[in-house]
């Protein structure tokens, strides 16, 4: 079973503005290795339309806004409007502000038409959603792709034998819910459920916690 998250978003937001002044120098240094990953799976090409789902300070904005070039677009959705502020600065300072526009709020339902975007970044977020919100969330993913569309999703991964790492981290997760505010999930099996297709995965680890980088298409049935 994966355990339910039992903070608030009004607590989220709180402790992730909270958070947005260090991120960087503590989060930000431990998941940069599977971000780069993540990005280099998604392989984003000029011209092309893309949302990355909880973009924190920003730094995948930045490769993101590099790679769709001057003919393409990048979207940022984030609750916390400290990252936002944080984010938005980052991109100014890179000169790469006019390429990407940000918003705040959540992504249980995103602003965008059916078939809009050409590819969704997501990392170290979908396990920040409760579980019943997880599918609502690649929904929204799935109608807002257009039909050759692609996601990758980097994430704390469960297993079929969940190590000591997990397990603690587990416990740590219910014990100080406000806290420790994600847990791992079924990465690939979520995806599917949402109508995905897994086109790769990448296996790594985080401090013994297995972190799951998955590329998905759209699957249509014939």
């Amino acid at each position: 079973m994966i355990s339910r998250v039992s903070r608030t978003k009004e607590e989220a937001r709180t402790s992730y503005n909270k958070m947005s002044r260090w991120y960087d120098i503590m989060a930000g240094i431990a998941e940069k290795k599977y971000k780069e990953e993540g990005l280099d799976k998604l392989n984003v090409h000029e011209g092309e339309i893309v949302l990355e789902i909880g973009f924190g300070t920003g730094e995948c904005l930045k490769s993101l806004a590099q790679s769709v070039g001057s003919t393409g677009k990048v979207y940022g959705i984030d609750l916390s409007d400290g990252m936002f502020n944080i984010a938005q600065a980052k991109l100014e300072k890179a000169g790469l502000s006019n390429r990407v526009e940000l918003k705040y709020g959540d992504a249980v339902k995103l602003p965008f038409a059916d078939g809009f975007l050409d590819a969704i970044y997501m990392s170290f977020t979908l396990e920040l959603f409760d579980t019943p919100e997880i599918p609502v969330v690649l929904g929204e993913c799935y109608r807002t792709l257009s039909t050759d569309g692609r996601i990758c999703i980097v994430a704390m991964s469960k297993k079929a034998q969940d190590g000591v790492a997990v397990r603690l981290y587990e416990w740590a997760h219910v014990k100080f819910a406000r806290f420790v505010d994600c847990r791992p999930i079924y990465v690939q099996e979520a995806l599917k459920d949402a109508g995905f297709q897994a086109e790769s995965l990448t296996e790594m680890s985080m401090f013994g916690l297995p972190v799951d980088i998955v590329l998905a298409n759209m699957h249509h049935s014939s």
